[in-house]
């Protein structure tokens, strides 16, 4: 490795010197919203909050909270907080219910998010002399153009695939010798799926690293997904409201993502209760973007559940880490009176050497939750006779009933059979949204 950090100074800074970073810049952009987003002024206003009385972080609990719902409400203008003639571009979520979440950068907030994913790309090893193919969509969806500047700024040679196409995906990256694949976890299991499957063996490519952030995904997954590309696969993550990718990343010990703490303040909270809590403990992650000009949001409820550590990390980066997100306050999905995360039925389809292709559908009948999941077999189970695959399900909802609590009935389908993602997998199908 030629660099182990992109922005040294920044990244292994002491705590006090990144409190006070954090604390002058903490202050001036509570000052911008109060000038420049009336909206936000107004949550001030109500909590009897004004700038005079936010010196520090230690002040950031007087603030008001942010939520998703403020900023459907607020679409598409009403929390920009700089004129839209000093805008640049927009992204937007691939969200599927309601108004679309649109976010605005300037271009010095394009910069120092492509600063962040630079970050990430050096962390797990990037230099100048690797080639990184982004197979994260393009367009309104962050990932791509997020990794794409980062990949730039490292100095990378750059493939710009976007998603999907997975045939020249791989004639590209077996062509040009793509050594870092950026994606969603799962585009990256159906790619190391289809180099198998067209005969290639994991050393027969120039892999060496993947990034994959997006959608959820288990440990399991990490580890089929290395095996079968040969590499090392590191998490990153962000969301479209606070910049997109890159706002926390994997280093190489993999025990977590740094958080980018210059550009980002982070609290753990109850969920209920909105109350901060200690380090260490377990709850909802909100976020504080103390350098972004056009679209600054302050304690944004990410509804991700985490747990933030400062412990030290063998790769001397001091910046706080979050782990991997366990569930979301919101998606987590309540069946029966029982709280279900996808990431433990994914979880278990790994440990039982299912592939990681499924799908929960849950359902309401004389009023009663139904739980189905939807799971592919391997190729080599599928020539199974009938008698033997409904012994299979039999066992794998028993599996499942261990870890869940409550029964789900398990459908075998055939390899392929459930739509692999290009953006980010469509695990959850609740149906009874709709009686509401």
């Amino acid at each position: 490795m030629n660099r182990r950090y992109y922005q040294k100074e920044i990244e292994t800074m002491s705590r006090a010197d990144m409190k006070k970073l954090q604390s002058e810049r903490l202050v001036k952009q509570v000052k911008h919203v109060w000038d420049n987003v009336p909206y936000y002024r107004g949550l001030m206003e109500a909590k009897g909050v004004t700038p005079d009385d936010i010196h520090g972080v230690d002040d950031l609990h007087k603030l008001p909270f942010l939520t998703k719902d403020d900023l459907r409400d607020q679409y598409p203008y009403g929390l920009l907080a700089t004129d839209l003639n000093n805008c640049v571009r927009i992204q937007s979520t691939s969200g599927t219910t309601g108004r679309r979440v649109v976010a605005f950068y300037t271009q010095g907030d394009v910069d120092l998010w492509e600063d962040c994913c630079a970050r990430a790309i050096t962390a797990i090893g990037g230099t100048d002399e690797d080639v990184c193919q982004i197979a994260y969509g393009y367009g309104l969806f962050t990932g791509g153009p997020g990794l794409n500047g980062g990949s730039h700024k490292v100095g990378c040679l750059t493939l710009p695939m976007s998603s999907g196409n997975t045939d020249r995906q791989i004639q590209f990256m077996m062509d040009l010798g793509a050594t870092i694949l950026c994606c969603t976890p799962s585009y990256a299991a159906f790619i190391g799926e289809s180099l198998r499957e067209a005969g290639y063996k994991p050393e027969d490519n120039k892999l060496k690293a993947g990034i994959f952030g997006a959608e959820p995904w288990t440990e399991e997954m990490r580890r089929d997904i290395e095996n079968a590309l040969g590499i090392k696969a590191y998490d990153i993550y962000g969301l479209t409201e606070t910049s997109g990718p890159g706002v926390a990343f994997e280093c190489e010990e993999q025990s977590g993502m740094h958080i980018n703490e210059d550009h980002f303040i982070a609290e753990i909270i109850d969920p209920d209760t909105g109350e901060v809590l200690p380090e260490g403990e377990k709850g909802e992650l909100v976020f504080t973007a103390i350098t972004k000009e056009a679209f600054p949001l302050i304690r944004y409820r990410t509804r991700d559940i985490t747990v933030l550590s400062r412990e030290e990390c063998s790769c001397g980066r001091t910046l706080v880490k979050m782990k991997k997100p366990m569930g979301r306050s919101d998606d987590m999905l309540i069946v029966r009176g029982v709280n279900v995360f996808p990431s433990q039925i994914e979880t278990v389809l790994l440990k039982e050497g299912y592939t990681p292709n499924y799908q929960i559908v849950v359902d309401r009948a004389n009023n009663t939750d139904t739980l189905d999941i939807y799971v592919e077999m391997n190729p080599e189970s599928f020539s199974d006779v009938v008698k033997d695959i409904e012994s299979d399900a039999g066992k794998l909802a028993a599996s499942m009933k261990t870890m869940l609590g409550i029964s789900p009935k398990v459908h075998l389908v055939a390899p392929k059979t459930i739509a692999r993602s290009e953006g980010k997998a469509v695990r959850v199908i609740d149906k009874r949204k709709l009686h509401d």
